[in-house]
């Protein structure tokens, strides 16, 4: 069964330690989705915004890591290999 998580991101941004939690508790469990709030205090221009955190979040975290956003929240997911684009 697919679970979630849940984390927010706010004032500090996306910080070493921000990604060092997302690795962590993607790493202890498996078979998740973890979903990163997106707190007002950081989206001063809203929605485009967390499109940009979770570009930066994908580039930081690697290729076995994919993001979905939805509203003003960040999906993330990690796969055992990593994800190659559909052409």
């Amino acid at each position: 069964m697919l679970q979630q998580k849940e984390i927010q991101l706010g004032k500090k941004g996306i910080t070493p330690e921000f990604i060092k939690d997302i690795e962590n508790r993607l790493e202890k469990h498996r078979n998740i989705t973890l979903k990163v709030g997106v707190l007002k205090s950081i989206r001063p221009e809203g929605k485009a915004d967390v499109k940009k955190y979770a570009d930066e979040l994908v580039e930081k975290l690697g290729e076995k890591y994919t993001v979905k956003t939805l509203g003003f929240s960040i999906f993330l997911r990690k796969w055992r290999k990593a994800r190659v684009p559909k052409e």
